[in-house]
């Protein structure tokens, strides 16, 4: 067994770089927009909850932020 040691490089499969790419498009995709999600929810309840603005206004405060952020983060 001892005599079977080898230093060459193991390859065992070819990388598929396309696919590679695609998984972290769509992983910074799911970050960017969820990120925007979480923020918006939150200025939402700060709007609500906080501000005194009421259902309407967090609604509105949630649906404003997700907006600017959305196109901001473009």
């Amino acid at each position: 067994m001892a005599n079977n040691h080898s230093n060459e490089a193991i390859t065992s499969a070819p990388m598929d770089y396309a696919e590679h790419e695609k998984t972290y498009d769509g992983f910074v995709w799911l970050v960017k927009y969820g990120t925007i999600a979480v923020v918006a929810i939150l200025v939402g309840m700060l709007a609500s909850l906080i501000g005194n603005w009421g259902v309407f206004g967090g609604l509105f405060a949630f649906v404003a932020s997700g907006a600017v952020l959305t196109y901001i983060l473009r």
